[in-house]
């Protein structure tokens, strides 16, 4: 019986009945030691869905994917029913395999779908107690896959003291029982004065309601309440037989419980399993299935606090020698380290082993733990600089910025104190360092993953050049991702200058990435650095760059964007080197090859499982998309894209997605989502401004509000980022239509050079449009209306052409114009745009057609369009899955709910619908 907490049973109560309905739940149950949380997860369980249960263990928490490993070992002879990708991500991950490079985040996705399957056979509840005890690598699979639940019947539970967080996850915070229920479970046994006592320090905290009796007698000055439980279990335990004493200590100081390990580890001190039966009969250990746990965290805490320290180091060098396995490899590292008294490097080499390994597994956080640890028993302090520049690109690649750049900034010391200069360098894509990581320079965001490289000896230095660039780029990356983008820029730049060729370009494209974000100077400064470096013609960053300098410099027409990627392609480039120079190619205007070299890297990145490329990737092809007037299919890949940047933490792309999603409401007139998308990026930081305020004077200027639109484009238009670029055009008419085109003159003079230099068809319609504008001109209209394609931007020249045509008395001309204006209008949902032209039709004394049905593609939601088309072209549910990052009864709800939508009744039907802009 649980006291006290009817509420809190009801909420899991609600989910666990919403499972067997179909529908998934995931929540996260937060609160202090002994509050209760182990109780609501034991009330969960006592249900009739099918339960997988499992635990974060402290002493695990530095090894990747173990936790995950302990929660799904018994299901693991399910792997087979996984993608095949899945599949092998997932043996990797818990070391069945030989290592395969791919996106961390895969693991996640599998966790998805092997819930997903184990649901087929009824509702399933997963549960994860001592959450903030997971390791990094598996606490972010579960919070992935926790993220993406939907259709399955899956409830995940996940409990964790504070501070604890579930970005995205329901929350369930646990607070003291109130005074009935705290009497109630106290029980009416107790003498009133201990009973008083123990109220009052319990403070409703149900565990110190259960264990304070045991231990009142004391003298009133207690310490923290945490500290008090576990000194009353430590009373109970030092109350037990000397030989159960010792092996408790063996056993708290291996919690992972493998009672061999265990007793291996004690016969060392003359223990044995008959010494555990005290301990069993106390209830603080239960024995079973051959493993040994502690009633409650707190006992195995009170326990391994209590050991001496002398001892502890003797415990821990036990365990060492008892796990002798090769899959226990990590595990005796650890111990090893535990046990050192000082340097030692033979440990330390252990651990760099060991973090060489998690790395390989995309276990970053594990493999940044290892390093540092391998950097503090280092004997050699130039041994120790590599170890501790390691641990601070590790945690950089983990997320972990600030603790990245406290490492980076204590290898930067360490070189300082050895005095050792900048003159040596390393040859480009050097290992300076054992485990796998980038090459010099190369940045490594949330979600990518480097080349595997060979791993070297730790002495195997190559020069305090390569680590410095490495430091540098170390603590550009956490600054540029905390925000702080110009210190990024600024020691990037510094950095490129130290070194040469693909180590200093890679480090100039991520200046200039930050430089986007700073000004027209810092691009231009950055540009010119790029340009003036020397790279051989077999570099696979030459093409690269080339195309970026002569499309930043102005220094003629940027080459064929096509062309630039299938020489780096065959040169070697990563796809990684790629997905910037799409965002080049807007900028050259060469939107046609970008939606191409795009889509290829999405697909690609669908088919390997690079999940932390597609929000970057997913932006560039939505803007070709939009560009190209198929609204629907860009608000599609831009939902997506926002989606998995919010799931990967990849706020910078969060913000540009969610701009332009902005700019989209803006084109349909939904003012609310507009102003909500845009303030949401406006807020986040300078990577959304630019789609921001353009969807926002675009807003202004659909609703006929001309002095506000006006004000909100003139700060952006004109300027050297893509929304600069192509809202010139917006800001020409709103100038105009104020009576103001003075404002508009310098933004056009650079429209101008910008359109005639790319030499597009597309842009120099814009210009005409433009020119007509300001000269009242028709022939620039019809100089506009001569090129086809863009349809959005094709019929706004119409509507514009039609309105001066009525002004000038010629509404017979008008009106094919303004018929064919509001056709495009109505077809892709531009709202303003249409009622504009509608109006302006019936001006002309011809009655506009009233306004027509939506098409099949505004009744479906941005996901079920997306399932329904690959639906449409013969994929299976799994198969659909697998490309959206979802689970397969995920997609086939989404299938169930399309069909009426759609008036087709199975999956054969859809092939004779149109599913295209």
């Amino acid at each position: 019986m649980l006291y006290g907490r009817a509420a809190e049973q009801a909420v899991i109560d609600r989910l666990l009945s919403e499972a067997r309905a179909g529908r998934s739940g995931a929540l996260l149950v937060r609160g202090e030691p002994g509050i209760g949380k182990t109780a609501l997860l034991d009330h969960a369980a006592a249900g009739d869905a099918r339960v997988l249960r499992g635990t974060g263990i402290e002493s695990e928490a530095e090894l990747p994917f173990a936790g995950l490993h302990l929660l799904l070992r018994p299901v693991l002879d399910r792997l087979d029913v996984l993608p095949e990708q899945q599949e092998r991500a997932v043996r990797a991950a818990f070391g069945l395999a030989a290592v395969q490079a791919g996106d961390r985040l895969l693991v996640g996705l599998a966790v998805l779908s092997l819930l997903s399957e184990l649901a087929e056979e009824g509702p399933l509840l997963v549960l994860v107690d001592d959450a903030q005890w997971l390791d990094r690598a598996s606490t972010d699979a579960l919070l992935f896959a926790a993220r993406r639940l939907d259709a399955e019947g899956v409830v995940l539970i996940l409990a964790a003291r504070d501070p604890f967080t579930a970005r995205g996850i329901d929350e369930l915070v646990l607070r003291g029982l109130d005074a009935p229920a705290s009497a109630a479970l106290l029980g009416p046994e107790i003498d009133p004065v201990t009973r008083y006592r123990v109220l009052a320090e319990a403070r409703g905290n149900p565990l110190a309601l259960i264990e304070l009796p045991k231990a009142a007698a004391g003298d009133g000055t207690a310490p923290a309440l945490t500290d008090r439980v576990q000194n009353a279990f430590l009373g109970q335990v030092k109350r037990l037989p000397e030989a159960t004493q010792g092996l408790l200590a063996v056993a708290s100081a291996e919690d992972t419980g493998d009672l061999r390990v265990v007793l291996r580890a004690a016969a060392t001190f003359g223990d044995f399993l008959e010494d555990l039966h005290p301990a069993e009969s106390a209830d603080l250990v239960r024995v079973q299935a051959g493993t040994v746990t502690f009633r409650h965290p707190l006992v195995r805490a009170a326990v391994y606090q209590g050991i001496p320290p002398s001892l502890r180091l003797a415990v821990h060098r036990a365990l060492a020698e008892a796990l002798d396995g090769r899959e226990d490899a990590d595990r005796r590292a650890w111990h090893l380290a535990m046990a050192a008294t000082g340097p030692d490097e033979e440990v330390a080499a252990e651990l760099e082993r060991t973090a060489a390994r998690a790395s390989d597994r995309s276990g970053y956080a594990a493999a940044s733990s290892a390093y540092e640890r391998a950097a503090r028993l280092s004997l050699r302090p130039d041994t120790r600089a590599g170890r501790l520049t390691l641990a601070a690109e590790t945690a950089a690649w983990a997320g972990q910025l600030d603790r990245a750049g406290t490492l980076a900034e204590q290898a930067a010391r360490l070189l300082a104190v050895l005095a050792l200069g900048p003159g040596e360098h390393a040859e480009p894509g050097e290992h300076v360092g054992p485990g796998e990581r980038a090459e010099p320079g190369e940045h490594v965001g949330p979600g990518e993953r480097a080349e595997a490289g060979e791993h070297a000896e730790a002495g195997e230095r190559s020069g305090t050049a390569a680590l410095g660039a490495r430091l540098t780029h170390v603590r550009a990356t956490a600054d540029f991702l905390r925000g702080t983008v110009r210190a990024a820029y600024e020691a990037l730049v510094e950095g490129a200058a130290l070194t040469g060729g693909t180590e200093a370009a890679r480090m100039l494209f991520q200046a200039l990435h930050g430089a986007w974000y700073i000004g027209a100077a810092e691009v231009d400064h950055a540009a010119a650095r790029l340009g003036a470096l020397s790279l051989s013609d077999g570099d696979p960053l030459a093409p690269v760059a080339a195309f970026v300098t002569a499309t930043l410099t102005r220094s003629g027409t940027a080459p064929s964007l096509a062309r630039t990627i299938a020489e780096a392609r065959e040169a070697g480039a990563r796809p990684g080197d790629l997905v910037q120079v799409c965002g080049m190619g807007l900028v050259a205007g060469q939107d046609e090859e970008v939606g191409e070299t795009a889509r290829a890297l999405v697909a690609e990145a669908r088919s390997t499982g690079g999940i932390g490329t597609l929000p970057t990737l997913l932006f560039f092809l939505a803007e070709t998309e939009m560009f190209h007037g198929r609204h629907r299919d860009a608000l599609t890949t831009a939902t997506e894209g926002l989606r998995i940047a919010r799931d990967t933490g990849q706020t910078q792309w969060a913000a540009q997605l969610g701009a332009f999603l902005a700019y989209l409401a803006a084109l349909e007139g939904d003012e609310e989502r507009c102003r909500a998308l845009a303030d949401e990026a406006l807020a986040a930081g300078p990577a959304g401004h630019g789609w921001a305020t353009w969807a926002l004077g675009v807003l202004d200027l659909g609703r006929g509000r001309i002095e506000a639109a006006l004000s909100r484009l003139e700060p952006v238009a004109g300027g050297y980022q893509v929304a600069g670029k192509r809202s010139v055009p917006d800001l020409v008419e709103a100038a105009v239509r104020f009576g103001a085109p003075e404002r508009a003159a310098e933004a056009l003079d650079g429209f101008r050079r910008w359109a005639l230099g790319i030499g597009q068809p597309w842009a120099c319609a814009l210009l005409a449009r433009c020119q007509a504008l300001l000269d009242d001109s028709e022939e620039h209209f019809a100089e506009a209306l001569r090129v086809e394609g863009r349809p959005f931007e094709r019929a706004r020249t119409a509507l514009l052409y039609g309105e001066w045509l009525r002004r000038t008395r010629r509404k017979a001309d008008a009106r094919p114009h303004l018929r064919a204006a509001l056709e495009v209008f109505e077809r892709l949902g531009a709202t303003p745009w249409a009622d504009r032209a509608r109006a302006e039709l019936n001006a002309t004394g011809s009655t506009a057609p009233a306004t027509s049905a939506p098409g099949l593609l505004a009744l479906l939601t941005p996901q079920e369009l997306q399932i329904v088309r690959l639906a449409a072209r013969g994929l299976s549910n799994r198969d659909i899955a697998a490309q959206l990052f979802l689970s397969p009864r995920t997609v086939g709800y989404h299938l169930y709910k399309a069909y009426p939508k759609l008036g087709v009744a199975s999956r054969g039907e859809l092939a004779t619908i149109a599913l295209s802009d």
